[in-house]
């Protein structure tokens, strides 16, 4: 379980994000077409995921901003937005942003995305939902940098994230 806080308020998650080295967790996750992706479907990628409570947040819609103008810079490496929103409102906030160069993806049905990850929301206001976080995935499968945002309302370290690629 890990400590973290929601406007100064300490808050817990269900465990904690992978170790660096670690080979990154399958998971199941739902598309805006409302197919099922999973880790195989990006294999020999790398892989940026920015995990993040809701879509509907200021904070979490700069954060798929940011990673959306990044991506388009990035070679051989997918951007993945996930969050427990459902698909059809993550798909509506693209449209209306214009946001084309991540990949939307959604952990509603079961949220075994967060609970595997260890950053599950287990208390507070926002229990249920991905704490916000970022881990990537070289293209061997191996996590190369996690950083799970010890303050939910602020921004992740982009280029921090950015550099371990």
């Amino acid at each position: 379980m890990t400590k973290i806080t929601l406007k100064g308020n300490t808050i817990n998650t269900s465990g904690s994000l992978p170790s660096i080295g670690s080979s990154a967790k399958d998971f199941e996750l739902i598309a805006g077409d409302l197919s099922t992706k999973t880790l195989r479907d990006f294999k020999g990628q790398n892989l940026v995921l920015n995990i993040f409570p809701s879509i509907d947040t200021g904070t979490c819609a700069a954060s798929v901003r940011n990673f959306n103008k990044a991506a388009a810079e990035l070679n051989n490496t997918v951007v993945l937005c996930i969050s427990r929103d459902l698909p059809f409102a993550q798909k509506r906030f693209c449209g209306a942003e214009g946001i084309e160069k991540v990949v939307m993806l959604s952990d509603f049905k079961t949220g075994q995305f967060g609970k595997n990850y260890g950053l599950d929301l287990i208390d507070g206001p926002l229990a249920g939902l991905n704490s916000r976080s970022v881990v990537i995935i070289n293209a061997d499968g191996k996590v190369i940098y996690t950083e799970q945002v010890a303050e939910t309302t602020e921004e992740p370290n982009y280029e921090a994230a950015l550099k371990s690629l």
